[in-house]
């Protein structure tokens, strides 16, 4: 049955498990710049795409530049914003350019600059995805990007932009024209893995049924899917009667049964229905 609750795990093995995640995202991140990002010359925002640029203009080691803007920023968040960060920000900020340096010695993947763009932004949305998932970042432009909308009231999704797109427009004229392009689509594919990440692929639909048949349905959905369903009060725009609301969340899977029984027991009923990206608690997935 669906409604058994899930294991609660221990405050303790849950804290290492975040560690893990922001560990090996990070290795994830560095190695995706590495083996794509760097060797094409793709500054796909970011610290790492402002040591790419810094690479290419004065030689210097692209993870000295990380640590070098990394960890003032990071101080510069805590001191700015609070300590709102944590240790495991803080680990994530000093790690990546560890391993950036560790591995600077592997061969590129590929020398073809829109598959450098490709998979070095899936590579570094799936290492991101993961460190989110362990509640941390890994610094860097996020933190400068905080620090802006603090003091200066834009948007904090404007300060990104901003922020990205100056690095980007700088790789225009230190490179060219092209090589900016491709880190626009690195950028897209980052910001769409990451979402993959945290998401996932299992969308779930969320039902509102209006029905003259509303404890018909209700305990068919209770009984013959084993969802829940709520019961949401609301009235006719033209009749101003209350006409109830029945609002349930079932998997994909599921869809299919829960049309077949709506429209078996009143054909009249009227569905509403839309993607659920992410659904968590009893039935599906636990925090």
């Amino acid at each position: 049955m669906r409604r058994k609750r899930d294991k609660a795990m221990s405050p303790a093995v849950e804290a290492a498990l975040e560690y893990v995640y922001v560990l090996v995202g990070a290795a994830i991140v560095a190695v995706a710049f590495n083996v794509f990002l760097l060797p094409n010359r793709i500054a796909s925002g970011g610290v790492s795409g402002i040591s790419t640029i810094v690479d290419a203009l004065f030689g210097i080691e692209p993870a000295y530049v990380q640590w070098a803007l990394n960890i003032p920023l990071f101080i510069a968040g805590v001191v700015l914003l609070g300590r709102q960060f944590g240790v495991k920000t803080f680990v994530g900020t000093v790690f990546l350019p560890l391993v950036v340096y560790i591995t600077k010695g592997m061969e590129p993947a590929t020398a073809n600059p829109l598959l450098g763009a490709l998979f070095g932004g899936i590579g570094v949305g799936l290492g991101l995805g993961i460190v989110f998932r362990g509640r941390a970042s890994t610094g860097g432009t996020d933190l400068a990007a905080q620090i802006i909308h603090k003091y200066t009231g834009l948007s904090l999704g404007m300060c990104v932009i901003f922020i990205d797109g100056l690095i980007v427009l700088t790789a225009a004229f230190v490179f060219d024209i092209e090589r900016a392009l491709y880190a626009l689509i690195a950028l897209y594919v980052t910001s769409k893995t990451i979402d993959l990440v945290q998401v996932g692929l299992g969308y779930s639909k969320i039902a509102l049924i209006i029905t003259k048949e509303e404890e018909k349905v209700r305990r068919a959905i209770l009984h013959e899917i084993d969802r829940g369903v709520t019961r949401l009060p609301a009235y006719g725009g033209y009749t101003e009667h209350e006409r109830p609301v029945l609002m349930c969340v079932v998997a994909q899977s599921e869809f299919t049964k829960l049309k077949q029984i709506v429209r078996t027991i009143d054909p009249t009923a009227f569905v509403v229905v839309a993607n659920a990206a992410e659904v968590l608690g009893e039935g599906f997935q636990r925090t």
